[in-house]
């Protein structure tokens, strides 16, 4: 059987997969996501672009039968790509841009089988509709710090959870990883879903 990689330093991908009863190893790909090739694409290229280039680097990397999934997520808002805010300035900015209004967060998927030779991509794609924040809710908000390193700086289980009153779509998308795509795409090449939950 072979192993289940995680081509991604997401611990919120991760918790999503052993959630769900999946034994997996992490092999962060730390390609460059800043290029001007990936930022000159639409959100939607950009993180299908982005995933199978993550899960093909971690592919390079290894010599053993392996089952690679790669992933980014990005929001869009307003046709602009949000990505991770960085700093508090921009978290800040972003917040008061989207309060109020909706967008759509893009998961790119890559699911690479070494042992059959296959690859597996496509797009998962969540409306998320935010409620109006005061200040002092934005503020607070960014203050915790977890705007800073999450597409398009709003997370659905943790601190911004009480301002997003609707999603549209997947919620395990929006959190980083769309499950039901990953079971769907397991079966695809040919593994039901008890196969996938004894690869270790």
């Amino acid at each position: 059987m072979p192993r289940i990689i995680l081509a991604s330093a997401s611990s919120s991908r991760r918790r999503l997969l052993e959630s769900a009863g999946l034994s997996i190893s992490v092999m962060v790909s730390h390609v460059d996501e800043e290029t001007d090739f990936f930022n000159a694409l639409s959100p939607s290229d950009m993180v299908i672009a982005l995933a199978i280039t993550k899960a093909h680097t971690v592919r390079e990397q290894i010599d053993f039968p392996a089952i690679i999934i790669g992933c980014d997520s990005t929001f869009e808002f307003e046709g602009q790509s949000l990505g991770k805010p960085g700093t508090p300035e921009i978290a800040v900015e972003r917040a008061k841009r989207v309060q109020g209004n909706s967008g759509l967060l893009h998961t790119g998927h890559c699911v690479i089988d070494t042992v059959k030779d296959r690859e597996i991509s496509s797009i998962v794609t969540t409306k998320v509709s935010f409620d109006s924040m005061s200040d002092d809710e934005i503020n607070d908000y960014v203050a915790s710090g977890e705007p800073l390193h999450v597409a398009g700086g709003f997370t659905l289980d943790g601190f911004s959870s009480p301002f997003i009153p609707n999603i549209e779509g997947d919620y395990t998308n929006v959190v980083g990883i769309s499950m039901p795509f990953i079971r769907k795409a397991m079966a695809q090449l040919g593994y039901s879903w008890p196969e996938v939950k004894v690869m270790q």
